[in-house]
């Protein structure tokens, strides 16, 4: 990987490296010893890598957020992943990043916080930790969410059809989707067989498939002759995977925070699934990618 720059940080463990960019405090790669890149490359027709999603995951009913009876624009999964953060800390196997609300994000969203996130490789494993600060003098109401995009085929040559996600628990056996951006109800039967989700493109001709309780905390992603990634999360109570028919990518996506219901249409601070954040306090989750060769 190129060395690091103000824009970019490389970080390494004995078996995976990865880069980070300031924009968005995305992450940009994930190798292996061998070299083979994980993560969707950002081309078109999807442009990002793996955005971080705050302070909404999803999307809010007419991409407006209500606030003591103010309107402010709110686009789908928040600004975060827009925004460039500051470099906190930067060693050869970690980085911490961190945005502050100042006078362009009280434009869309009326509150005061901290949002950092840290990135730590050991060995094969990359470890992830979203950390929302309520540096205000009102309560704070967020949801935040990690979108990573890993390629699919994970390897050139293998069949998307031959892989599975693997959960480490049985799901319950309806599950939620998207319409319109906006969450329908657990109303749609589970495409899961067991512990396993066998993937196609077609299971997301719907769009997403969201788990609002999973009882799983990882899942596996591969096919028989490909490496496997085992992502796991603490924290985040919800997951959703996605990936859409003209890319070759699958995003398995640990929340803590979903879209506004269809039927919602009250104020922010009553919306469903929501952090309330007391005043000087923090919330954190994690998530972690390990991989197998």
């Amino acid at each position: 990987m190129p060395p690091s720059d103000d824009d970019e940080h490389a970080i390494a463990g004995s078996a995976l490296r990865a880069r980070i960019k300031a924009h968005g405090a995305e992450l940009s790669a994930l190798q292996d010893s061998a070299g083979r890149d994980y993560l969707w490359p950002a081309t078109p027709p999807w442009p990002r890598h793996a955005p971080n999603l705050f302070p909404i995951v999803g999307r809010l009913r007419n991409d407006t957020l209500r606030h003591d009876g103010v309107s402010y624009p709110m686009t789908q999964h928040g600004f975060a992943r827009d925004h460039r953060f500051a470099w906190v800390e930067r060693t050869p196997i970690s980085c911490v990043l961190s945005l502050s609300d100042d006078a362009e994000t009280r434009t869309r969203y009326p509150f005061a916080f901290r949002f950092d996130i840290a990135y730590e490789i050991a060995a094969a494993t990359l470890t992830v930790t979203f950390t929302v600060t309520n540096t205000g003098a009102e309560s704070l109401p967020a949801s935040m969410g990690a979108h990573p995009a890993f390629r699919w085929p994970l390897v050139e040559g293998a069949a998307k059809e031959a892989h599975t996600l693997t959960f480490d628990a049985i799901e319950a056996p309806m599950i939620r989707g998207v319409v319109g951006g906006l969450l329908t109800a657990a109303d749609r039967p589970s495409p899961l067989n067991g512990r396993v989700l066998p993937l196609t493109p077609s299971l997301f001709a719907r769009d997403a498939l969201i788990l609002d309780n999973p009882a799983s905390r990882s899942v596996r992603f591969g096919a028989p002759g490909t490496p496997t990634l085992t992502v796991s999360w603490d924290g985040f109570p919800q997951l959703g995977v996605w990936s859409r028919a003209d890319a070759d990518f699958l995003c398995i996506e640990p929340w803590h925070g979903m879209a506004s219901p269809e039927d919602f249409d009250g104020p922010f601070i009553e919306k469903p699934w929501l952090m309330h954040i007391p005043p000087g306090e923090s919330v954190s989750a994690r998530y972690s990618v390990a991989v197998t060769p």
